[in-house]
């Protein structure tokens, strides 16, 4: 009996060990992301501006968001950038991935070629933007130089200046800057496929395009899954690049660039208007919520219907 106590004993000792351990990670996390998400939520339905009071005005913040044009105007900007960025960035790295994938063809320095693709997505985003804006630049932009000396266009283009391609630009630079990850998460799912497949579908004779389209892509949903939702909620939250090469929050030229996360800054912490500010942080939220679901339904949900007959 005295021996089971002490085991007991000793056993209730490990437990509270164990919660000794995990209470500074407890205590951050409520710290750095529980109450903020709860704080910024309970402001979201005052009319804060960063100081003094708060008082309650019910869901008018929520209404102002829904009937401002310009929050629906940067919310199409958002998605038109996106929208051009998510194409360009899968289909590289689909490309890339059909190529490094053949059995038939193996590739020396496939490492190399990896660190290499990857490394536009190591570099911070002001040394983007301001490479960019070097390249870029209206009168003595390198990309214009060589296009105005090849003959190609017989005026400098301004492409950061004109409403028809500033978005676009900022959706190639986020390709360029994003592919590289979505290549190494594609590769990854490849590698964890047997190579039984591909030798089997090389002896039936089936070329790469239906190799990949038969056997590859179909096993590689949940990562396409990952990538399209991870890649959603980085293009809806996107700050940084437009901020930095369209000049702040205005989204030059014309608004064209002025994104709902550069929407929700301008308001914040340019207006001090936090409380509105925060409800368009949680209507930002909600629109995200719903496209993820929604592309999850689009990947599974024929599936899920075809199992259940």
């Amino acid at each position: 009996m005295a021996g089971k106590a002490l085991e007991g004993g000793r056993k209730k000792s490990v437990d509270r060990t164990g919660y000794f351990f995990v209470a500074p990670f407890v205590i951050v996390f409520f710290i750095f992301n529980v109450y903020p998400v709860v704080r910024t939520f309970y402001l979201s339905f005052t009319d804060y501006k960063g100081f003094g009071d708060a008082m309650f005005t019910g869901g008018t913040n929520y209404l102002r968001v829904l009937q401002d044009k310009f929050f629906w105007k940067a919310l199409g900007n958002t998605a038109r950038i996106w929208s051009v960025n998510i194409v360009l960035q899968l289909g590289l790295a689909l490309a890339l991935t059909i190529a490094f994938s053949d059995i038939k063809y193996k590739i020396r320095g496939l490492a190399v070629f990896r660190a290499l693709y990857y490394l536009p997505n190591l570099i911070a985003a002001t040394s983007v933007a301001f490479l960019f804006k070097t390249l870029l630049d209206w009168r003595y932009g390198t990309l214009n130089q060589l296009l105005v000396g090849a003959g190609i266009s017989a005026d400098p283009i301004n492409w950061l200046g004109s409403t028809a391609t500033a978005p676009y630009v900022l959706s190639v630079i986020g390709a360029w800057m994003w592919f590289g990850n979505s290549f190494i998460m594609l590769m990854a799912g490849v590698q964890g496929i047997s190579r039984d497949y591909f030798e089997a579908a090389a002896i039936d004779g089936a070329g790469r395009m239906k190799t990949f389209t038969k056997i590859t892509l179909p096993l590689l949903k949940p990562i396409l899954l990952y990538v399209g939702i991870t890649s959603l909620i980085g293009g809806l939250q996107m700050f940084d690049l437009p901020f930095l090469i369209c000049g702040g929050t205005a989204g030059n030229p014309g608004g064209s660039t002025q994104t709902v996360v550069m929407y929700l800054y301008k308001f914040g912490f340019e207006t001090n208007q936090v409380g509105f500010a925060s409800a368009v942080a949680y209507v930002l939220f909600i629109i995200i919520l719903l496209f993820s679901v929604l592309q999850f339904q689009m990947m599974y949900g024929k599936k899920k219907e075809g199992n259940k007959r």
